[in-house]
């Protein structure tokens, strides 16, 4: 490997949960109550995913308007409740330091990507982003993932690619890069298991690239 390419919220920052307590509290002021299977169809989607999944569970109701009500109150909660994942840090910073090119493949609009890395000091160690709408189609497709690679100077199966969500890993196998999970409010199910390591944490991930495993 040569390269890691990172999911952002859920993945580096503790933020899909400020982003779930968001979609419920929009559930409830329209009067709708979401389901468990919400949140995994949701997180880590891209922009026309997310608007299918919107469309499902609000029928009557604009998901572009949804999405913009949604990530306006995840903005205000970031300012103040953003907390970093347990190793991100430590991780970017000793594959930098090992000579990796870093990226970040993230759903999230680039002035929202931008800021929460400057805020959360990540900025200095990654060399590129890919956002939401930068590519005709967000994940579970291919697309980021191959344009991120794309940007570090990488073929994508000389990058590892980490992720929270079936959606991200998805996106990293079509790719052909090495997918990784993290989980975060979503367990791994068997079929994830089969085509991707699993780590409880970005310190695993750490400890596994330290001992080669990676």
């Amino acid at each position: 490997m040569r390269g890691a390419i990172f999911d952002m919220d859920g993945l580096l920052l503790d933020s899909e949960r400020l982003y779930q307590r968001c979609w419920h509290e929009l559930a409830r002021e329209l009067g709708a109550v979401l389901p468990p299977d919400f949140v995994s169809e949701i997180t880590g989607s891209g922009t026309e995913r997310s608007r299918a999944v919107l469309r499902e569970y609000y029928p009557m109701t604009d998901p572009d308007e949804l999405m913009a009500a949604c990530r306006a109150r995840v903005m205000i909660l970031e300012e103040t409740e953003l907390t970093l994942k347990p190793g991100a840090a430590e991780l970017l910073e000793a594959l930098h330091g090992a000579g990796w090119r870093l990226a970040v493949a993230s759903s999230s609009p680039r002035d929202m990507v931008s800021t929460n890395l400057n805020r959360t000091g990540l900025a200095r160690w990654i060399d590129s982003m890919v956002c939401g709408g930068e590519t005709e189609r967000g994940k579970p497709f291919p697309d980021i993932i191959l344009l991120a690679a794309e940007r570090m100077g990488l073929r994508p199966e000389d990058c590892m690619v980490l992720e929270d969500s079936p959606n991200g890993l998805e996106a990293a196998r079509a790719a052909g890069s090495l997918p990784v999970m993290v989980p975060d409010l979503v367990p791994p199910t068997e079929e994830i298991r089969s085509f991707c390591a699993v780590y409880p944490s970005l310190c695993d991930v750490l400890d596994a690239v330290r001992s080669g495993q990676l």
